[in-house]
């Protein structure tokens, strides 16, 4: 990875990167594809590969005899080249005086010398009329340790093991003189991918614009570029969720404050006139009015989400566990309870928590609808749902989405804050359920929930 923070910085690496990688490895394909014979004038290619190995040794091989002159002695690595290839020639000439050394290739000499005073200072050739169409030369002014020559090979023929000297050498060769394109390149690359990102920048300063009181903006999808559009669309369908949240959350909030104002008023006043009859009971009355208000608002900011605690529960175990604590609140009201399970366990996944409370808000909202010696009916069916029946006057069609909303009362006559359903509904919801209210035959209401049965191996 390359250490950037920077796209443009990484991009920029990356394509000088791939340039010289591009290089190397299109260099390397050619001369195993000219052994091949894929190529036209593939051999010649191939062979290119051992150029760099003989003409370090022909360098290597320059000596200086007492009287000082310049001669060429192959070394024994020379040498021994020289046997495997009976076509390789050589011939050094100095530059300053158009004498080839002694040691050199008559006949490559007196081929070179033909040039009529031209002096490349690099030169590739054949010679014509040669044996071996496949073979190539190469002139190159060349500094040893003795200064300046022109060193001619010509007749090398390469093989596998010349491969790792001439990527070594010609790897060197090519970054040293391709430098400055390639920091060339990175330099371009980096304006231009500035220039290219420019969009992203004009995006950055419309997300810097949104906060909490304008959550209703949106990035412009019109100006962002078509590969990072899906990108866009799906922040400013985060931000379309973040904005009905945080509206519900207001709603919620405000109609708390609403609810609690009114019996905190009551209570205030009550506190002014302790001498009135009935006082500590009206009191309690409050109390329990707040507290209920209260543990309502607490239980929905908690298991708002997904449930945490996620397990294997039993609903003909949790709707037992419900009805027996609601059993004795039904008999002071002069109610029944009920309740109807299957001979087998239904097992879903969930918060039993969580099952609780919507099993527990619905028997308290039909305890509450039953009329006086009727009978709240709960019954858990093996298709995983429960449904609880009561019988008092029903829910009008009007109401049927309406009573499901947080703080919604048809009427304030009777107690409870209008918070029980809308938590049903929530939980049911994070659960992967869903509630469904119907008409109870002859009158009343049916709520029944339907939950995804559990995989039981």
């Amino acid at each position: 990875m390359i250490p950037f923070r920077s796209v443009t910085a990484r991009l920029s690496v990356y394509v000088a990167i791939a340039q010289v990688a591009g290089y190397v490895v299109t260099h390397v394909c050619v001369h195993i594809l000219g052994a091949f014979g894929v190529i036209p004038g593939g051999p010649e290619y191939w062979n290119d590969l051992a150029f760099p190995k003989i003409h370090a040794l022909a360098a290597a091989s320059v000596t200086r005899v007492p009287d000082g002159i310049l001669r060429l002695d192959p070394t024994p690595e020379l040498r021994a080249s020289m046997e495997l290839m009976p076509s390789l020639r050589i011939a050094i000439i100095d530059p300053r005086t158009a004498a080839e050394l002694p040691g050199s290739s008559p006949e490559l000499v007196s081929r070179i010398k033909a040039k009529d005073g031209v002096r490349p200072i690099s030169l590739s050739y054949r010679i014509d009329g040669e044996a071996g169409t496949d073979f190539k030369g190469a002139l190159v002014m060349t500094n040893t340790r003795h200064g300046a020559l022109e060193i001619a090979t010509y007749g090398y023929a390469s093989s596998w093991r010349d491969f790792p000297y001439w990527m070594y050498v010609a790897g060197l060769g090519d970054i040293r003189y391709h430098l400055i394109e390639i920091v060339i390149v990175a330099i371009i690359g980096w304006v231009t991918l500035k220039r290219g990102l420019s969009p992203l920048d004009a995006l950055v300063g419309q997300t810097r614009l949104i906060d909490l009181v304008s959550l209703d903006r949106r990035l412009s999808l019109s100006t962002a570029p078509s590969e990072i559009r899906p990108l866009v669309a799906s922040l400013n369908e985060a931000l379309e969720r973040l904005d009905d949240d945080i509206k519900r959350q207001r709603r919620f909030l405000a109609n708390a404050a609403h609810e609690l104002r009114t019996p905190v008023a009551i209570l205030t006043e009550r506190l002014n006139h302790p001498e009135e009859a009935g006082f500590i009971g009206d009191m309690k009355r409050d109390a329990r009015r707040i507290r209920s208000i209260v543990e309502q608002l607490l239980a929905s900011a908690r298991l708002q989400g997904r449930p945490e605690a996620a397990t294997s529960v039993d609903l003909a175990e949790v709707a037992r566990a419900a009805v027996d604590d609601y059993a004795l609140l039904a008999l002071k009201s002069r109610r029944h309870l009920a309740l109807e399970t299957p001979p087998a366990s239904v097992v879903v996944v969930g918060d039993r928590q969580a099952l609780e409370s919507i099993i527990c808000n619905l028997i308290d909202n039909a305890l509450r609808a039953e009329p006086e010696g009727g009978t709240v009916l709960v019954r858990v069916d093996c298709d995983a749902t429960i449904t609880v029946i009561d019988h008092g006057d029903g829910v009008a069609a009007a109401d049927h989405e309406l009573i499901f909303e947080p703080f919604w009362r048809k009427t304030d006559t009777k107690p409870g804050a209008g918070l029980g359903l809308a938590i049903v509904k929530e939980l049911m919801e994070t659960h992967g359920g869903g509630v469904i209210l119907e008409a109870t035959p002859g009158g009343g209401a049916t709520f029944k929930l339907s939950f995804a049965a559990a995989d039981i191996d």
